[in-house]
């Protein structure tokens, strides 16, 4: 089974950058897409972006010109790096790893971080 931890969230002012880091654990070998979410105060949890293992990547269209997600398989982590932050960026962020699993209907499992807080002062 996978575990993922997410490090780097803080707090920053308008403008500033922070890069979030991602570290898998366990079967990793069963690891395929991974991405980040965010959970806004009230809000439903939505889409960051996603990597797949080979470095194809995808983007929300409201961070797309101003994260970046990457991978580095030899070290089981993922990035965010998040540049011209907006207060809209705060958020909890969450690390999201598709775990390869033959037996269930969707022949994945999604597995979940515990989330970093990023806060954007304006």
């Amino acid at each position: 089974q996978v575990q993922l931890v997410e490090s780097g969230g803080g707090w920053v002012q308008t403008g500033g950058s922070l890069r979030l880091s991602c570290v898998a654990s366990g079967s990793i070998f069963g690891i395929n897409a991974m991405g980040w979410y965010r959970q806004a105060p009230g809000k439903a949890r939505e889409f960051v972006a996603a990597i797949t293992r080979g470095g194809s990547s995808k983007a929300a269209d409201s961070v797309k010109d101003r994260f970046t997600i990457s991978r580095d398989n030899a070290k089981n982590t993922m990035y965010l790096q998040m540049n011209s932050l907006k207060p809209e960026d705060t958020a909890v962020y969450y690390c999201n790893a598709d775990e390869v699993a033959p037996s269930t209907p969707a022949g994945y499992v999604e597995v979940w971080g515990q989330g970093t807080l990023v806060t954007v002062s304006s």
